[in-house]
């Protein structure tokens, strides 16, 4: 039988490049074990790409060989090649799984979680950060006071400098509402076992710290430990909620309310089919459980992204063929979430399989259940093309209102 050969890691993001006049793969690692700007040749990424686990010790070398017009390769460039992966911790190997114990125990030990992306997505200093904010919601104008209470909203996740204006759309709405407690919704990029993943900590970013309600999420843990992660960790380098938490300090002040982070993981590997139902069934009782901690001085905030196509995201042909079908599919979520119709939502997903990996589903789809009677007004939408990997995402805002 041939050795085990350890699986390339799951949780890495590659990017293509241009250096100079070559292409190469960046490689992104959100435990910051890959060193920063680390990146590899294609034919590299090609060859790591076969590591899933199926292929033995001579399916890598016929591989070399091809890429190498026919030249003999032996087994021993093989394992150099394997060594020197799993130096650099492209591998789910022994000497990774180590290293994120040991990152994941001292995240455990921290009652405050620091922010991850201040100094990368938006500014480090405090006054930088606020007039970055200000012109961010100046994109649009201030709406008019609705006329019920605001009960939920979607806002983006993507980049504040590409969703500028989709995120105003949705933040200005918060100059109507003043909620003592937030359930913050946010797509678990990283959470690869569970449905969800709740965190006890505080959130910290350049404009304070946003406090949590650690005896309330401690009966959640409970009331869901079927279906919610024994630990908080994907919530480390996690960005769809700490990118929401600095437009709430900005626009509420940090110390006028509390946060309830819950992160919402890929939904379909974990169900035996694509049914609304069976989402209920497997996690009706968590559910049914963060329903009741909302109040009328509780806002539901869903911070998510829509389709996700092109070639960068799995597809074999470029954003623009797709785009069309993929801008249809999402206004029919949009139409369906607008109107709380939660079998039509989860119809619409089921019936393209996800073929447009909209990421922002599981998140969407816990708000829907928990969330009071209420009303939807889509706000603005956009799509933002990336041409060097011929990729788009989609992102939009809605308001809801209710009594």
């Amino acid at each position: 039988m041939d050795e085990k050969i350890p699986f390339m890691r799951r949780d890495l993001d590659f990017i293509q490049v241009q250096q100079g006049n070559q292409q190469m793969i960046l490689i992104k690692d959100h435990l910051g074990l890959v060193k920063e700007g680390q990146a590899i040749a294609p034919h590299l990424y090609q060859f790591m790409a076969l590591l899933d686990g199926t292929k033995s010790v001579r399916d890598l070398q016929m591989e070399l060989m091809r890429q190498r017009g026919g030249v003999l390769v032996g087994s021993d460039e093989v394992h150099r090649l394997l060594a020197r992966f799993d130096e650099f911790y492209l591998l789910d190997s022994d000497n990774f799984k180590l290293a994120r114990e040991k990152i994941a125990a001292d995240f455990a030990a921290q009652k405050v979680r620091p922010c991850s992306f201040c100094g990368r997505s938006y500014p480090q200093e405090q006054s930088e950060l606020k007039k970055r904010l200000d012109e961010i919601l100046a994109s649009e104008p201030i709406p008019p006071k609705p006329e019920g209470r605001i009960t939920a909203l979607v806002a983006p996740h993507i980049d504040l400098s590409i969703g500028t204006e989709v995120y105003a759309s949705a933040y200005q709405q918060l100059k109507h509402a003043a909620p003592a407690r937030i359930l913050l919704l946010g797509t678990g990029h990283r959470l690869m076992d569970d449905l969800f993943c709740i965190s006890d900590k505080d959130f910290e970013t350049p404009l304070g710290v946003v406090k949590n309600e650690p005896d309330l999420i401690q009966e959640l843990r409970e009331s869901g430990k079927d279906v919610v992660a024994g630990d908080d960790f994907a919530h480390r380098s996690e960005h769809s909620i700490e990118f929401q938490v600095v437009f709430l300090q900005h626009l509420l002040g940090s110390e006028s309310f509390t946060i309830i982070p819950v992160l919402c993981g890929a939904i379909v590997p974990r169900l035996p089919s694509y049914e609304k139902n069976m989402y209920l069934e497997k996690a009706g009782t968590f559910l049914q459980k963060l329903k009741k901690v909302i109040d009328q001085d509780t806002l539901v905030l869903a911070g998510v992204d829509f389709c996700h196509i092109g070639l960068k995201f799995g597809h074999d042909m470029p954003a623009d063929y797709m785009e069309n079908m993929a801008m249809t599919h999402d206004q029919q979520l949009l139409k369906h979430l607008s109107h709380m119709d939660t079998d039509h939502f989860w119809q619409e997903s089921a019936n393209v399989q996800d073929r447009f990996n909209v990421c922002g589903f599981p998140a969407l789809a816990c708000m829907l259940e928990v969330m009071p009677p209420s009303k939807g007004e889509v706000l603005n939408y956009n799509m933002r093309h990336e041409k060097p990997t011929q990729s788009a995402v989609s992102f939009a805002a809605v308001v809801f209102t209710g009594s």
